[in-house]
């Protein structure tokens, strides 16, 4: 696991982001009766959590960029593989779908879920 955060992952923002997104949103709408009954704010909460778990995968894309050579070396087999782009996708991903799910938990602070 160690090893895994010093050298990143590049293509965990790609992943990361858009799952944090779908379990948040799937989460929203299952959650709406329990809101309305118990007037709890949970849907801020847990697109908070979402969040952290969509920039966390970011985080490792940002460290699979950094750990990656600009260019590979003359005499390695890994020329022509594209760690360093599927990093910066990662990265952008994990920070649109980190506001996405940050504007959908702000609508959790307007509406308490009793609306019709």
């Amino acid at each position: 696991m160690a090893g895994m955060i010093s050298r990143g992952l590049p293509s965990a923002g790609i992943f990361a982001g858009p799952i944090a997104w779908l379990a948040d949103t799937q989460v929203n709408y299952a959650a709406v009766p329990w809101v309305c009954a118990h007037q709890v704010p949970f849907i801020p909460v847990f697109a908070a959590a979402m969040a952290v778990i969509s920039l966390a995968g970011g985080y490792l894309s940002w460290r699979g960029y950094a750990s990656e050579a600009p260019t590979p070396a003359p005499d390695s087999t890994g020329a022509g593989r594209p760690h360093r782009f599927v990093a910066l996708m990662g990265i952008a991903i994990a920070v649109l779908f980190t506001l996405v799910i940050l504007l959908q938990g702000a609508a959790g602070l307007v509406f308490h879920g009793c609306e019709r």
